[in-house]
């Protein structure tokens, strides 16, 4: 399986959109675009296998499913891993004739994007670099009242950096990726250590994805009931994610009503105070 030239740019452009604020919004950009589970579902139509692209993508999402970027520190670039690891993890599993579903795809998937992921890192900083000689003009343009120059600035300029830092390499790794694929199956064939170590290092990668979710949204000792409730639904029950988002919406229902109930106890409370207190005068 190899990506054509126009496959190739298709997912420049879209590691190009997938960072750029000034496309769409970061909300439809960064926050959606740039996701390895929106990006899984588009590189699958691009390259003409949808499933073997979404199972890729969130098998991806779940390592990255808690990143931040605090002060723009980043630690990996979702845009390299979402269109780049993404599209080579595909070609390799097809390469290598992986089922898609398999425990060896999905760790090769993960290790790969984290791999290309912290390469991106490289990428990111080199895109905010190019894009200090545009704020440089824009704070120039300021000075000078030129506030129209500020649109050119604002949403012509940064492609220059994103097609430098972006759509360049992902072009170039993307096309290569038929070619690598051979040289990591000559090179690094699949019962040999370099490729054992590859697949026990991905294993381990979700479990930190999960690790700083939970950091994150865990705090308090009772808060870990709502993970569990989750994990043995998926892993002892057998429920699907649409199944346990149902029952999570059940759940949440019913947490709203008694919120509610407990909000209208004091009201009712303080009315009948007033009314005692009235009747005794």
């Amino acid at each position: 399986m190899g990506i054509s030239l126009i496959q190739a740019a298709i997912f420049g452009l879209f590691a190009c959109l997938s960072s750029m604020p000034g496309m769409g919004g970061t909300t439809f950009g960064n926050y959606t675009l740039g996701r390895p589970l929106v990006a899984g579902l588009l590189v699958g139509i691009v390259l003409g296998d949808v499933q073997t692209g979404i199972i890729v993508g969130a098998a991806i999402q779940v390592v990255y499913i808690a990143l931040v970027t605090p002060g723009g520190t980043v630690s990996a670039d979702v845009r390299a891993v979402s269109y780049i690891g993404i599209p080579l993890a595909v070609v390799a599993i097809k390469g290598m004739g992986l089922n898609p579903s398999s425990a060896q795809a999905t760790q090769m998937a993960t290790a790969l994007g984290a791999a290309v992921g912290t390469l991106g890192t490289v990428l990111f900083y080199g895109t905010a670099t190019i894009n200090l000689i545009w704020q440089h003009i824009g704070w120039k343009s300021i000075e000078k009242g030129d506030f129209k120059k500020l649109y050119l600035v604002n949403m012509g300029l940064p492609w220059v950096s994103h097609i430098i830092c972006s759509f360049i390499p992902a072009f170039i790794i993307t096309r290569m990726g038929s070619s690598m694929v051979k040289i990591m199956k000559v090179a690094l064939p699949m019962n040999g250590i370099p490729m054992k170590t590859l697949f026990t290092v991905g294993s381990l990668l979700p479990a930190v994805g999960i690790a700083i979710l939970l950091k994150q949204v865990v705090l308090k000792p009772s808060d870990f009931i709502t993970f569990f409730l989750g994990f043995t639904l998926a892993a002892v029950m057998k429920v699907n994610l649409i199944g346990a988002a149902i029952i999570g919406i059940f759940f949440a229902i019913i947490n709203y009503r008694i919120r509610m109930l407990q909000l209208e106890k004091p009201s009712a409370a303080k009315a009948t105070g007033n009314d005692d207190d009235e009747e005794d005068i």
